[in-house]
């Protein structure tokens, strides 16, 4: 009797899934709609319905992936508009990329604000997965509809025992890292100080309490606040330092990589010499410093090796003539596809890069250039699954070292292997549906271990 009575509210709990409507909010760059895109695929998979709040530019994908879309900010947005603002990021490192996007994101989130309210209501959403980088957890307080947390990037809470994601610094658990670290989150604070200003002024609007605790709110983009759901993130546990108040809803559900939510891209496979594959990318947005490209080609020249170098979308292979080694470039590489036969990366240290490369046990050389990808490199030496080089010391022989060692030391094969079978059990984007699902379900938190 009792095994009926769950039986039937576990069929009456499906059918009220059936019916829920998700909003996605994330920023339109391929980093973070390549997390987003892959869970609602697989919600829309059992049974959901699935639509992409956004700007234009993440249109195209949104559709592609089976997914609906509607826009907002359709007037101060265009297509030519982001290209070019990203195209001047593209060419930024450092603090300046940090400052540039900043002011990015106030006059998005300014724009998110003011238009996204209006659209997801009219669109008849009834629970948002949001981007730990965006501001929309404050949308999802105005129309009092449940929202879960979603970490495309690498982890942002704050932790005075974990180095700022913008930094390269090594974990130490020791009294006098704590002290910097806690006076550098604190610097990064102030910088965020405008967006902390504007969002504060919608909330006043929507009578709508502040926030101030890190630990609830506010990345150093975002100071809106985090679910209380359930916040998720595509790391493994085991690339993430070691922290002590995450909340009790924060899950590691590894990564969420499905092919069939990027376009065709076509290579040249008949070029590829059967040697050791060294695939280098520095992704599709800070990836214009031109330089980096020559200095690989020049590092790996000589190596009994072949290097594939993507462009993602900076250059064409054209106007980088007499690249050292003959290297095979590309404009764009179907990168999921290139990891499964390469030996050794060369990357940026983007989270989607260094996540796929862990899933096909690659081990990696990190060149990270701004944001968080200093933090993710730094992550990435931690775990003894690659090698990591500060922009400011880069150098061919420094390089041609990092990437003979990670190339002979089987230790760092061997990291990368852990890793990935550490994703392999963390249970990928049906877990992570699987905790969406019952949070929204229930409106309670799912605790950390309940899935």
């Amino acid at each position: 009797m009792l095994d009926s009575m769950i039986v039937g509210e576990n069929q009456k709990t499906r059918k009220k899934l059936t019916m829920t409507h998700f909003g996605l909010i994330c920023p339109a760059s391929t980093g973070h709609l390549n997390t987003m895109l892959p869970l609602g695929q697989e919600l829309k998979r059992r049974g959901h319905r699935v639509t992409t709040i956004g700007t234009l530019d993440a249109e195209a994908k949104t559709l592609a992936a089976g997914l609906e879309f509607v826009a907002y900010g359709t007037e101060e947005y265009s297509k030519e508009g982001t290209a070019e603002a990203l195209n001047h990021l593209s060419k930024l490192s450092g603090l300046a990329a940090f400052r540039y996007t900043i002011t990015l994101f106030k006059y998005g989130t300014n724009v998110l604000l003011r238009d996204a309210p209006q659209v997801i209501k009219n669109a008849g959403v009834d629970a948002l997965l949001i981007d730990q980088a965006s501001s929309g957890g404050s949308i999802a307080d105005f129309l009092d509809i449940p929202f879960i947390t979603i970490c495309s990037a690498v982890v942002l809470n704050q932790d005075e025992n974990v180095p700022p994601h913008l930094t390269n610094w090594k974990y130490h658990p020791t009294w006098w890292t704590k002290l910097r670290n806690r006076a550098t989150w604190t610097l990064y604070g102030s910088l965020k100080k405008p967006i902390e200003e504007l969002v504060a002024e919608y909330r006043r609007q929507w009578n709508l309490p502040l926030y101030s605790d890190p630990n609830k709110v506010g990345s150093l983009f975002s100071v809106s606040p985090y679910s209380q759901l359930a916040q998720i993130s595509q790391q493994p546990a085991e690339l993430e330092f070691p922290r002590e108040n995450l909340p009790k809803c924060f899950h590691f559900t590894g990564p969420y990589h499905y092919s069939d939510t990027r376009e065709p891209v076509s290579f040249p496979w008949e070029q590829l010499t059967g040697k050791p594959l060294i695939y280098a990318s520095m992704g599709t947005v800070q990836n214009r410093l031109v330089d980096i490209f020559y200095q690989i080609a020049a590092a790996c020249e000589g190596l009994d090796a072949q290097l594939v170098i993507s462009l993602g979308g900076s250059a064409t292979p054209e106007s980088l003539p007499n690249l050292a080694g003959n290297p095979l470039v590309v404009e764009y590489a179907p990168q999921l596809e290139i990891l499964q036969k390469a030996t050794l990366t060369i990357t940026h240290a983007g989270m989607n890069t260094t996540l796929e490369c862990l899933s096909n046990a690659v081990p990696m050389v990190a060149i990270p250039i701004a944001n968080d990808q200093p933090g993710v490199a730094a992550r990435i030496a931690w775990t003894g699954a690659g090698a990591a080089i500060p922009l400011k010391r880069l150098t061919v022989p420094r390089l041609r070292t990092a990437i003979s060692q990670v190339l002979t030391e089987p230790s760092y094969k061997q990291n990368a292997l852990r890793l990935h079978k550490a994703i392999k059990r963390a249970g990928g984007v049906t877990r992570a549906a699987d905790i969406i699902e019952r949070a929204v379900s229930t409106g309670k938190p799912v605790l950390t271990g309940t899935i």
